[in-house]
């Protein structure tokens, strides 16, 4: 699926756009049961083990923002995790041995998908190694206005940033304070069946969906299988062991020198990403509304 240049590319810029991973087949499925998750959602009123939902979310007009793990609702989430083209982009980049972590679908409605400030996944779940990355699959076009991913190249390389705001890990930069050269900021766009891979310590976030069309991101995230979480412990060793996707385990942890601080203590507001930002007290990104309301301001 890649070759020995594009494995360079990600080494030095920290990311990479593959086209053509999934079928038209596939991301139809996933469309069909994305869109049966947010129907089933009329039925909930507030944040579940399944749903993070968007403010304004109602019975007669349902509004998702986050379906939590949904490989472990449904089937076909879950036959995404191994799916053989993505396994062979991370053993490209890593080596044969990968094991699964955790998976998520954010979903930026027409009109209304709401911002990701900037962050690093590595200031949530520092390892012994940095061999991680986050695997995500377009079920929608992204385009330059419906929120596609942004990322800063390069940006893996550098510090890990601080995540705090009033003392609290909030999960995102405070932009004022950061030093970020955000002009560096570029767009991951592509088809729907496209995917990326960002590494772990990369710099990322996504803007407001503005137009009229969905975007939908299926993220898995992978780690090689001697990297081994430093602050959340595997709640059991044979659930940690069925993680595995591909190659052979191992417990001997390869050990990396690497900038790390510690997410705590955790913020106020839990169960998402998007409920942890709440906290940040100085925001990158408008939301829909807000960049809806500036367009409506009489000019001077």
């Amino acid at each position: 699926m890649i070759s020995d240049k594009d494995v360079e590319t990600y080494n030095r810029r920290g990311y990479l756009v593959v086209p053509n991973v999934l079928s038209d087949e596939e991301v139809a499925e996933l469309r069909q049961v994305t869109e049966e998750f947010v129907e089933k959602s009329r039925a909930v009123s507030s944040h579940t083990d399944v749903y993070d939902l968007e403010p304004g979310h109602t019975k007669d007009a349902p509004k998702v923002r986050r379906i939590k793990t949904p490989h472990a609702w449904h089937p076909v989430y879950e036959k995404m995790v191994k799916h053989p083209k993505i396994l062979s982009v991370l053993q490209k980049l890593w080596g044969p041995n990968i094991r699964f972590d955790v998976s998520k679908l954010n979903l930026k409605s027409a009109g209304f998908g709401s911002p990701i400030e900037w962050h690093q996944d590595w200031a949530f779940y520092p390892h012994t190694n940095d061999d991680l990355a986050a695997v995500g699959i377009m079920i929608d076009d992204f385009k330059p206005d419906n929120g596609a991913m942004m990322v800063i190249p390069g940006s893996h390389k550098g510090p890990t940033y601080d995540h705090h705001t009033n003392g609290y890990f909030v999960g995102g930069i405070d932009p004022s304070k950061s030093n970020i050269d955000f002009s560096k900021a570029v767009q991951c766009l592509g088809k729907a069946g496209s995917i990326t891979v960002h590494h772990v310590r990369l710099l990322h976030a996504s803007a407001a969906n503005t137009s009229g069309e969905q975007r939908r991101f299926l993220l898995h995230q992978y780690r090689t299988a001697d990297a081994w979480p430093l602050i959340y412990k595997p709640e059991s060793f044979e659930k940690w062991e069925a993680m595995l996707v591909c190659g052979e385990d191992t417990v001997a942890p390869r050990m990396k020198e690497l900038p790390i601080r510690l997410p705590y203590p955790p913020a106020p507001n839990q169960g998402s990403i998007y409920e942890n930002q709440r906290d940040l007290e100085t925001r990158f990104f408008k939301t829909a509304d807000e960049l809806a309301e500036k367009k409506l301001e009489p000019a001077e």
